[in-house]
């Protein structure tokens, strides 16, 4: 006597036995189905039964993709990505009518037969055979369910979908093998319950739950009669009953499915009348994946958690597998973006740089102590319309950026951080002529830089001549100073000082050790020269930059994320020293307009030489910030232009950078504390009698009270390093 199997019914031997006489059954089906003689019910069974015997025991069902949401550091949400639109939901979370709706027009029979329904495949091959055509199918929710999974399974390959797809013998026994499986592990309730949950409704939605907020901006629990009959008639059909394009079509598949249930005993024949009486009542929530959806203009903080993670081995061995991690979705990722960061950059931005200017900017704000990336903005949008891009230019080349910008003077405290490391006392002076030759040779970590003779380098007034110390060299951003200290001191202090706090250039090479490195001669990032000053914020500690708090799956379990990497780059004395010397750049010195009401603040202005580029990057104790101005193509100068309203005959790192970031850490700020930054004495006693910043005195400016403004490179009298066109090639240079 056979084994039963546990609860009754046939054992696995009867079972399959049935199988194989329905897949004898079913191949004939599905010629009949596919072609309406009568004659090609000619197909044998043979390659069925063999099929049969090749086909894996079990069915592996892929995750099913869904939406994944990025959240700000409250919980606030950026945005939703998918690769489908899914929310996954039990029953509980289903309407009982989108639950009877699906089940009388899909497969009426649902609960009387197993995964294969006998009298529903004679039904069909008899109806079919009479009309000549194909006017009815046979397959059950089962079947459906198990075809489906294949199509998830294919993902977006449209070969791997067209073979989920074919109609085929060889797939139809492969269907019903794992329909019968699936009937006997899953059961009932479940099955129905992942056919709702996997199967596509139109308008990008995937699953009841996305279907009820597409059409009807609802939860699935909440859906009425006819709004859950007007649902499952799509699913036969989603581009030829969708509501949206075709009410009239709609409506009438829709009380086809009323009737169905009325039929069926689901709800009375009054009920289903009177929903059918109703006209489509819309209220279509249109599709809102990626990061273009992205609030407050966090769409390239949005694109760069993505770069983050798919290049993260924390998420996965290879970036084939990661991606597949992210195309599944399901996530939850908690960010480091601060709203009120974020909104106070957008702000800013928004402000004094038009989208459609000739030059962008491109701001970002990180945490000292942590790299925690607070806020990351720009003025052209993210999208790719007229004055949109979806190249973040705030963020080195590999992670998403452009290939960087010359900081220009900005690099100079590096260079300051180093020598005094090295020992240099702040109270050094130099000569500091308005011009001079370019020392040589000069040390470098691999041997000697040797120039020609004939480079010279100046400042950018005439009037700037020294003898200067450090304090008023910085605050006045002289070149010919810096020129002298990092010729005494060599190139290879300044190399590994910027290594130590993470500056680095934004196309992934490595700094090119020359002299003229003191003067920003090497393109970088914003993201890259905020996460620098942010140590001299945090007393000599670098924090790698960071983005991601925490990430959970699917199932809500805590996945692993990248923590910041943070060391001493320098002594807390350098740093206290560089906060002095800084800070007298806003008080007193370049960068006065970029200066903070009621709290501590430094930074250090840069402008490259032909107007390319202008910077102001500066921090308080618990927050740093880097601003670039200029044309992401390299090509626009900034002499006789006009930018978010205000015209310039020249571009100064003070007059715009400096008030972006002035206006974007204000708010970032506010209702935050405001403690001091630790500085130390420094006398200065070669600075002259002359008070204010002397060097902007004659340039026409229309604002009073800027202050002054260091040298640069100047392409006609200026200079050039043999061996380095690239880096020197046009003059440019920092001030």
């Amino acid at each position: 006597m056979p084994k039963k199997r546990d609860g009754g019914g046939l054992s696995k031997t009867q079972q399959a036995a049935k199988f194989l006489g329905v897949s004898v059954l079913a191949g004939a089906v599905l010629a009949g189905l596919a072609l309406p003689a009568a004659g090609a019910l000619g197909l044998t069974a043979k390659g069925s039964v063999e099929g049969f015997d090749d086909i894996p025991a079990n069915l592996k069902t892929p995750p099913l993709s869904q939406r994944t949401r990025i959240l700000d550091s409250k919980g606030g949400e950026i945005a939703k990505v998918y690769s489908r639109d899914r929310t996954v939901i039990g029953l509980k979370d289903m309407s009982p009518y989108i639950q009877k709706a699906i089940v009388a027009i899909e497969d009426a029979r649902f609960y009387q037969h197993g995964a294969i329904d006998l009298k529903g495949i004679l039904r069909a091959l008899n109806k079919n055979a009479q009309s000549g055509a194909v006017s009815q199918g046979a397959s059950t929710l089962t079947q459906q369910y198990v075809k489906n999974v294949f199509i998830e399974e294919a993902g977006d390959n449209p070969d791997k979908v067209a073979q989920a797809t074919q109609q085929t013998l060889g797939r139809k026994v492969k269907e019903l093998k794992y329909a019968i499986q699936v009937e006997k592990e899953l059961g009932k309730r479940k099955i129905l319950q992942n056919y709702l949950n996997i199967t596509f409704f139109g308008q990008q939605a995937y699953g009841i739950e996305a279907a009820a907020q597409r059409y009807f901006s609802k939860h699935a629990e909440d859906l009425n009669l006819g709004e859950s009959a007007l649902l499952a008639g799509i699913v036969q059909s989603p581009s030829r009953y969708d509501p949206v394009n075709d009410p009239q079509e709609a409506t009438r598949r829709r009380n086809t499915v009323l009737q169905r249930m009325a039929d069926m005993k689901d709800v009375s024949q009054a009920e289903a009348d009177a929903a059918a009486k109703k006209p489509i009542k819309l209220a279509v929530s249109r599709p809102k994946n990626g990061c273009i959806t992205a609030t407050d203009g966090a769409g390239f903080f949005c694109d760069y958690i993505r770069t983050v993670f798919l290049g993260d081995k924390a998420f996965g061995k290879s970036r084939k597998t990661r991606l597949k991690l992210w195309n599944q979705g399901g996530m939850t990722i908690r960010t480091t973006l601060d709203p009120q960061a974020q909104k106070s950059v957008q702000a800013s931005i928004k402000e004094h740089v038009y989208d459609d200017d000739p030059v962008a900017t491109a701001a970002t704000i990180v945490e000292p102590g942590t790299g925690k990336i607070l806020g990351m903005g720009q003025s052209r949008p993210y999208g790719f319309r007229e004055n949109e891009t979806v190249i973040n230019l705030s963020v080195n080349h590999d992670m998403g950026g452009g290939a960087g910008y010359l900081p220009g003077s900005t690099f100079k405290p590096v260079v300051a951080a180093a020598a005094l490391e090295q020992g240099t006392n702040p109270e050094q002076e130099y000569p500091s002529p308005y011009r001079m030759p370019y020392p040589t040779p000069v040390q470098t970590c691999e041997g000697e830089w040797q120039g020609n003779g004939s480079e010279n380098v100046e400042n950018e007034n005439k009037e700037e001549v020294g003898p200067y110390g450090m304090k008023e060299a910085t605050a006045k951003s002289v070149n010919t100073y810096f020129v002298q200290l990092i010729s005494d001191m060599g190139v290879c202090p300044a190399v590994k000082m910027a290594q130590k706090m993470g500056i680095e250039r934004a196309d992934g090479k490595p700094l090119q050790q020359v002299p003229s490195m003191t003067l920003g001669t090497q393109e970088m990032s914003p993201l890259t020269m905020a996460a620098g000053y942010a140590t001299f914020a945090s007393g000599g500690q670098y924090c790698s930059p960071v983005a991601l708090e925490s990430i959970t799956d699917a199932r809500g379990r805590a996945m692993k994320v990248p923590q910041s990497s943070c060391r001493t780059a320098m002594s807390k004395k350098t740093a206290d020293t560089i906060n002095t010397l800084l800070k007298g750049v806003v008080e007193d010195g370049t960068g006065k307009e970029a200066g903070l009401q009621g709290r501590d603040s430094a930074g250090k202005t840069g402008t490259t030489d032909s107007r390319y580029a202008a910077w102001f990057v500066g921090y308080t104790p618990n927050a740093a910030g880097a601003v670039w101005v200029g044309d992401p193509q390299h090509k626009r100068k900034m002499f006789n232009i006009t930018i978010g309203g205000v015209p310039h005959d020249k571009v100064y790192g003070a007059d715009t950078p400096g008030p972006i970031w002035r206006d974007a850490m204000s708010g970032a700020l506010e209702g935050r504390p405001a403690p001091a930054l630790p500085t130390v004495p420094i006398d200065d006693p070669a600075k002259d009698k002359k008070q204010g910043d002397e060097g902007d005195k004659g340039r026409g400016k229309p604002k009073p009270g800027r202050g002054g403004h260091g040298g640069h490179n100047k392409p006609g009298g200026g200079w050039h390093i043999p061996g380095f066109p690239d880096i020197l090639g046009g003059g440019n240079g920092g001030w």
